[in-house]
């Protein structure tokens, strides 16, 4: 009788301790549990007031604000606001006839957003409500109020009246979630005609893809000045330039040649997404921008959006062990940069005063006369890729002095041409500019 006892207490042993070994190895292999996010106040889909954010994520809020007060420059960019036109005169010439050639002035912080546009001097009667579409966190929800087509084609003073916060936390997350989103009715359109679903994408190209709601090239599309991305046949400068001639668009005649000209924007995106070495390795424009800091042991994403180079332990310190080595390889890339686009410049300017010259001559040959007029198109679209672009060429090093190459070499096509048109080999003369104004060039 003991020996059963005995046999059936050892099988209930061995069968507690299997059952108590499988629950061990079920609990082992469950995902780690997290602590759900409990927020302190409910913010409604597309709160346009960042403030009240702010309540749930006082940690990013108190570095959003920052970007209202940060105007530490560095050599080429920062947020100062300062003068492109009095830091290189050569734009007022390369932008005669526009309003970038009377005011262009560097970005600011993103609490600027708002106070900078409606300050420019490129203002007018005519400013349609497309300008607002990068300046505020009012527009998600306006969109969707208004429809885009709406909101464009109202003037920018009337809808200035509906816009009261300068760009925040619904221009790029979405309430409850909190996860990144395309706001921007022409970004989904962008992508959409590229066979691109962003709600595929993964939080880490979300990290890049959310910033090209505004941080890219665009233009205004009809009398409806429809806000669109010239992206459907790819994206890079020779895709877009060839999209725009396939529309015959332009965005204003320069005076005394009547060359149809273009104006780039700021195309970070498609700059850095051009296969670039930071961007070929998964870094993502927020891994930089906005590195993740800590207050006691929170670790948060600051919202104080600016150049890496102002805290570069944060930010490149992140991959690379030798900040002080990385620095001075961004030096290296953007004075060499720097120096090309000045030569690219004085190119352009070359070929601006040979065509001006040979639109007088009364025997020019129209079809030379318009190949130039193409060819200086051509040119300053590339130049301006780079030159209105953020980063001196360091998003893409190899890129911007690519793009730079083909802009100095289709400048010079212009300036030759021109002179073929006016039959002068004077107006081949290089170098015109000279400080403010250009040297007078030899009658042909």
């Amino acid at each position: 009788m003991k020996k059963h006892t005995t046999l059936i207490l050892v099988g209930i042993i061995v069968v507690l301790a299997a059952g108590l070994i499988g629950v061990l190895i079920y609990l082992k292999n469950q995902p780690p549990q997290t602590r759900g996010f409990q927020p302190l106040v409910e913010i409604a889909a597309q709160e346009p007031d960042s403030s009240k954010w702010g309540v749930n994520f006082p940690n990013e809020y108190a570095t959003l604000l920052l970007t209202a007060t940060n105007k530490t420059d560095t050599t080429y960019g920062g947020s100062s606001g300062f003068s492109n036109l009095e830091r290189d005169p050569r734009q007022v010439i390369l932008f005669a006839g526009y309003g970038f050639g009377r005011d262009y002035n560097d970005e600011r912080g993103h609490m600027n957003s708002l106070i900078d546009v409606r300050a420019t001097k490129r203002v007018n009667e005519q400013t349609p409500g497309t300008c607002y579409s990068c300046k505020s966190a009012d527009n998600p929800s306006l969109w969707n109020e208004m429809g885009m087509v709406e909101y464009d084609r109202m003037p920018f003073s009337e809808l200035g009246k509906r816009i009261e916060q300068p760009n925040g936390c619904a221009n790029c997350h979405e309430t409850g979630t909190m996860r990144l989103i395309v706001t921007n009715p022409a970004l989904e359109e962008a992508l959409v005609a590229q066979g691109k679903d962003w709600r595929t994408f993964s939080r880490q190209e979300m990290r890049t893809v959310v910033c090209a709601n505004c941080h890219v090239e665009y233009y205004f599309a009809g009398e409806g000045k429809y806000l669109t991305f010239p992206w459907a046949d790819g994206t890079r400068i020779e895709n877009i330039i060839a999209y725009y001639d396939a529309l015959s668009f332009s965005d204003w005649k320069y005076p005394d040649t009547d060359t149809a000209m273009l104006k780039a924007q700021h195309p970070e995106y498609e700059f850095y997404t051009a296969a670039s070495t930071h961007y070929n390795a998964g870094v993502s424009c927020a891994d930089c921008h906005m590195p993740y800091v800590r207050d006691g042991a929170m670790k948060f994403s600051s919202h104080d959006v600016k150049s890496p180079l102002l805290e570069p332990e944060l930010a490149c310190g992140q991959c690379h062990t030798d900040v002080d080595y990385a620095i001075g390889r961004v030096k290296t890339i953007q004075d060499e940069i720097y120096k090309t686009k000045l030569a690219t410049e004085d190119a352009i300017i070359d070929a601006i005063t040979a065509i001006q010259a040979a639109v007088k001559v009364s025997d020019v040959d129209p079809v030379l006369l318009e190949e130039a007029r193409t060819l200086h198109r051509h040119a300053q679209m590339r130049w301006d890729f780079i030159s209105a672009e953020n980063s001196m060429g360091f998003h893409n090093p190899e890129e911007a002095l690519r793009i730079l190459a083909d802009a100095i070499n289709l400048a010079r096509q212009a300036q030759m041409k021109a002179a073929q048109a006016a039959h002068a080999p004077s107006l081949l003369n290089i170098g015109v500019y000279d400080g403010m104004h250009p040297k007078p060039v030899p009658a042909p």
